[in-house]
This record gives structure tokens, C-alpha cells and sequence, in this order.
């Protein structure tokens, strides 16, 4: 990641734009969100040459915007927006929808606002790209949220950023490699109807990594405390958690045991 502190005083905010167009990716829109949007990122993205245009969540706090109802925060924006009836509904998103031209350090944005229901809470949208309409602006914007979940899968199932290797290349590797997995299984969830990636990664690796002596060993304890369970007619995962969370539960085992020796 490359920052320029000293020439954006917001460096961390920024630098996610400046990375990927130094590295030569060109784009139409960048989408982030409420921490990331900020005027300095705006002007950066707005004094690019190939045409890209911001499209960022905004916080409704005290930041104030130029518009024709006057200089006003996005909170006093929705409010005069709700009073004049400047509202939609979408029916192809489902959120009732106003939009309102406005200024910002002198660049022309539009600020979109959304809302899901009538009771719901408001939530707005800043782009740079004067051409979009609300609707277009939230399917574009909602493409961020697929992101966010790929990555939060990928870390919590397929290890995304455990790799030790010291090499760079290796590092690479591992994170291709980890990439290439999470699309082939996004892919067989789609046509096998997986409710989870989660699920899915397990049911493919069950039957095909060889287990570790500790794996194998809890196997065979749970599979012993559920024949437990049922000759003692009581549910297994609630005495598989008691023996884990309580070590006195551990006599109740061996008690177990007995009772079925006996019985035998």
C-alpha cells in the first residue's frame, strides 16, 4: 500500500484510489464506504484523465452541502426533501429514494438518499458521476457488498491471509490459489443451491483431507458421547457442550459408562 502523507493530509482515506491507478488498473467507478468518502478522495478521483467517477456512502452527520435548498447537512437535506414530497419508491430495489443536486468543496455531486420502508432509517449515497440516477447508483453501489462478503468468506473458510510463507511470490500464490477455490466453489454453489461457501467447503473437504490424530481422536469422543446421549435419551450437542465447557461433566461420562456395562 503506498501513502502519501505529506501530500494528503487524509493519506489513509486516499490511498486505495492512488494504489490502483499507480498500478495501471483503470476503472469506472470506486465504491467505498462512509469512512473512506471524504472531500480530499473526491478531488483526487475528480482530477483523474480516463474518466472515473466516485461513488461513496456518506455519514448523516454535520458535514454540510451546497444545494438549492441552501447549505444544509444531509439529516436537514432529508428532512426538507420529505416535507416538499420529493420522494420515490423503487419498486425494482425496494427503497423509497430522493435525490438532490448539491456542491462540496466546489465539485457538483449528486446525493442520493435511501430508505427501507417508512419507518426505516435513512441512509444517502455521493457520486461524482452526474449522469446516475438513484436506481443506478444503488445497483452499483451494492456490487461493494459481494466484495466484502468474498472476503469475509474467504478469510473465515479458506484461510485468506494465514499464509507463512516469507517468499513474495509464495504470497501471491496462496492468495491466487485462495481466490481460484473460493470461485470454483462459488460457482458449484450456485448450481447445487449451498446455502453457505462455508457449508459447501466443508461437505467437499470432509471426505477428502486426511485428518490429523487430534481430529481423529475428537471423532471418536463424539461419536462416543453420542451413543451416550442416546441411551440416556438427552440431546448430544448440549452434553458435548457441557463436557467441553465443564470438566466435572467428565465423571458424568465415565458415570455414563458404567451404567452402560452394566446394562450390557
Amino acid at each position: 500500500m503506498v501513502l502519501y502523507p505529506n501530500k494528503l493530509p487524509e493519506s489513509e482515506r486516499v490511498c486505495s484510489g492512488i494504489c490502483t491507478i499507480i498500478e495501471g488498473v483503470r476503472f469506472d467507478y470506486l465504491l467505498v464506504d462512509s469512512w473512506f468518502t471524504c472531500t480530499e478522495l473526491l478531488k483526487f478521483i475528480v482530477s483523474r484523465h480516463f474518466g472515473c467517477h466516485l461513488i461513496g456512502m456518506i455519514k448523516m452527520g454535520k458535514i454540510k452541502y451546497e444545494t438549492a435548498l441552501g447549505t444544509k447537512t444531509a439529516p436537514e437535506l432529508i428532512k426538507v426533501l420529505q416535507k416538499t414530497k420529493n420522494l420515490k419508491y423503487s419498486r425494482s430495489i425496494g427503497y423509497y429514494t430522493a435525490t438532490i443536486s448539491a456542491k462540496i468543496s466546489g465539485i457538483k455531486v449528486n446525493l442520493f438518499f435511501y430508505r427501507k420502508g417508512k419507518n426505516g432509517n435513512w441512509n444517502a449515497l455521493l457520486t461524482s458521476d452526474l449522469k446516475l440516477d438513484a436506481k443506478e447508483a444503488f445497483r452499483l453501489y451494492s456490487r461493494r457488498w459481494v466484495i466484502e462478503v468474498a472476503h469475509k468468506e474467504m478469510k473465515q473458510n479458506l484461510k485468506l491471509g494465514k499464509n507463512q510463507c516469507r517468499d513474495f511470490a509464495g504470497q501471491i500464490a496462496g492468495i491466487s490459489l485462495c481466490v481460484l477455490q473460493y470461485n470454483i466453489l462459488s460457482y458449484v454453489k450456485r448450481n447445487e443451491s449451498y446455502e453457505t461457501i462455508g457449508g459447501l467447503f466443508a461437505e467437499i473437504t470432509k471426505n477428502s483431507v486426511e485428518l490429523s490424530v487430534a481430529e481423529k481422536i475428537w471423532l471418536l469422543i463424539v461419536e462416543v458421547i453420542s451413543v451416550i446421549a442416546e441411551a440416556l435419551n438427552c440431546d448430544a450437542m448440549a452434553l458435548t457442550e457441557q463436557v467441553i465447557s465443564n470438566d466435572k461433566q467428565i465423571k458424568a461420562v465415565k458415570m455414563a459408562f458404567d451404567k452402560l456395562a452394566v446394562a450390557a
